[in-house]
């Protein structure tokens, strides 16, 4: 089995658990909503683990706590593809156009304006 198909049926096993035992019937918009404001939290302890306070003595990175937080991130954004109605298959297809696009962009070829850089490949 492919990996993000496998990473995309293991959330929606949870995500269908976490919905039975806990008895949460959100709208898919309201369940999104919910997910996004997970990930931010999660986003704030993985700036807390890279040291992000340039006020503060910095920490010795561990990368097993930065590994965490990034698995943590993901199964927010799997869950929220899911919510939305989008495969992994979606997923892929969609990542691989923007990512040409991203591309275009930063080589000037691409049709929306405002990403030249005036340098050339």
């Amino acid at each position: 089995m492919d990996k993000l198909d496998h990473i995309f049926e293991l959330q929606k096993g949870f995500q269908e658990k976490l919905k039975r035992e806990r008895e949460l019937d959100y709208k898919p918009e309201e369940w999104i909503q919910k997910q996004t404001l997970a990930m931010i939290s999660e986003l704030a302890e993985l700036l807390e683990e890279v040291n992000f306070k340039w006020w503060k003595n910095p920490h010795e990175l561990n990368a097993h706590n930065i590994h965490e937080e990034l698995s943590d991130i993901l199964h927010f954004f799997i869950s929220m593809c899911l919510e939305s109605g989008m495969t992994a298959d979606d997923l892929y297809n969609v990542y691989v156009g923007k990512n040409k696009e991203n591309h275009a962009r930063q080589d000037g070829t691409s049709q929306k304006h405002g990403y030249e850089t005036g340098l050339k490949a």
